[in-house]
């Protein structure tokens, strides 16, 4: 018996992705967990004579010789199959995007990083020269989308775009896309946001402001991951965490929300038993108490969710500076010789202004000229520290209107990036 499933909390993503499978293997039997979210359960109820699944209970696991696993790694996402992690001869194949290894022993692996994991199914489909209904395209389409934030998450790639353009080909349905895709927000919801509003908290950790906020539930409660999308934006922090402590189930859930490169969001859920995206992760935790789960991932991303590329790597040094006591006709002499538009001023090593072009421009009066550069700089120097990230570094200079920043360490300057070199990382057009 051959069967095809996918994590629990099923996305359009998951459902996509068994759909598409179960192309590839006909025989199998599709097997989606119990737990779905709202907007599939949505389009499952609508289109029920089209798709037809089992739940892990219908099947006999004894009788299973291949288990294909779709959009997850972790035998800990695929709830109801424990007892095949010790059968021997089980044929497995794995279809991931997720970057981090899991520990799934399949004897065939296609995990490739990409926005979208139905992507890698439709890269199959194309090859093997497969036809689309309307119907499938469009489910696909949804999948790409819902995954890649209509293609604007970081995580997307040009491949992920080039899908989307050949299921529009193969006439997805966009108005029904935008249908089960649009959030329902119902009152619910409003009341659990208003609530973490009262509540709200934010810090920085590594220089990110990150909030993080425990509510007490009860019961069921769909669509928390859109709260908690509402609750970043409206506080407006690099990301936000959701530790949702359900007493009479004595289980926590715990939903996060990034924005930025710095907080994988995604990998920090991976460690605590769950999984995601850069942006977006969750985890279910049994018996764990809210105060320490916010701990566990206050130490998560102090300890290893930290840029992989700082400024201090993209700085360029050493920084052509000038003593604060250098005469202004000397500063000219600098601005002429190296090009410049500006020139932090140091005092024993130690950054206390910033002169300009403009600055000496404005000079004209031979007692000016030979006052030092400190009568005429600014003391309101906007800087950075070297471990800050590019896309700190780039807030910085679009806040301010400038174009470098230079770098501090113990108040002494110890370089200088520039709004080209921070460009440079960006498009990826630094040299080997």
């Amino acid at each position: 018996m051959e069967i095809i499933t996918t994590h629990n909390n099923v996305d359009f993503d998951a459902l996509a992705s068994v759909v598409a499978a179960n192309l590839f293997f006909p025989e199998a039997v599709p097997v989606l967990p119990k737990q779905i979210n709202p907007n599939v359960k949505a389009f499952l109820s609508i289109h029920k004579d089209l798709f037809e699944f089992k739940t892990a209970k219908d099947i006999e696991l004894d009788n299973i010789s291949h288990l294909v696993v779709v959009d997850a790694n972790r035998w800990g996402r695929i709830n109801g199959f424990e007892k095949l992690r010790k059968k021997e001869g089980l044929n497995i194949t794995l279809w991931d995007h997720h970057p981090l290894e899991g520990n799934i022993p399949a004897t065939e692996v296609v995990q490739e990083t990409i926005g979208a994991n139905i992507t890698l199914l439709i890269r199959r489909l194309k090859e093997e020269g497969q036809e689309l209904t309307p119907v499938l395209a469009t489910l696909f389409l949804a999948a790409i989308y819902e995954d890649t934030g209509n293609l604007t998450f970081p995580s997307s790639t040009a491949e992920d775009a080039f899908a989307a353009g050949y299921l529009l080909q193969n006439k997805a349905d966009l108005e029904l896309i935008n249908t089960f895709l649009r959030p329902a927000y119902g009152e619910k919801q409003k009341d659990l946001l208003f609530e973490m509003l009262q509540n709200s908290d934010r810090g920085k950790l590594n220089d990110f402001s990150v909030s993080f906020n425990v509510i007490k539930v009860k019961g069921h409660m769909d669509r928390l991951s859109l709260v908690v999308h509402m609750y970043r934006e409206i506080l407006n922090v690099d990301a936000a965490f959701g530790i949702f402590h359900n007493i009479t189930q004595d289980r926590c859930m715990v939903i996060g929300r990034s924005n930025i490169d710095g907080i994988h969001v995604g990998s920090i859920m991976r460690s605590m038993g769950g999984g995601g995206h850069p942006g977006a992760g969750s985890a279910v935790l049994k018996g764990a108490h809210p105060e320490a789960v916010t701990e566990w991932i206050r130490e998560l991303i102090v300890g290893n969710q930290q840029s992989s590329v700082h400024i201090g790597d993209l700085m360029s040094y050493p920084v052509i500076s000038c003593e604060s006591t250098v005469p202004m006709r000397d500063f000219g002499l600098i601005l002429d010789e190296h090009g410049c538009t500006g020139v932090p001023v140091v005092e024993d090593g130690l950054l206390i202004g910033v002169v300009s072009r403009r600055d000496f421009n404005k000079v004209r009066k031979q007692a000016q000229l030979d006052a030092p550069v400190r009568a005429f700089m600014s003391t309101e120097v906007v800087s950075a520290a070297p471990e800050h990230s590019p896309m700190q570094a780039a807030r910085l200079m679009v806040k301010h209107d400038i174009g470098r920043l230079p770098i501090v360490e113990d108040g002494r300057l110890i370089g200088i990036i520039t709004r080209s070199d921070v460009m440079s990382y960006f498009y990826d057009l630094l040299p080997d």
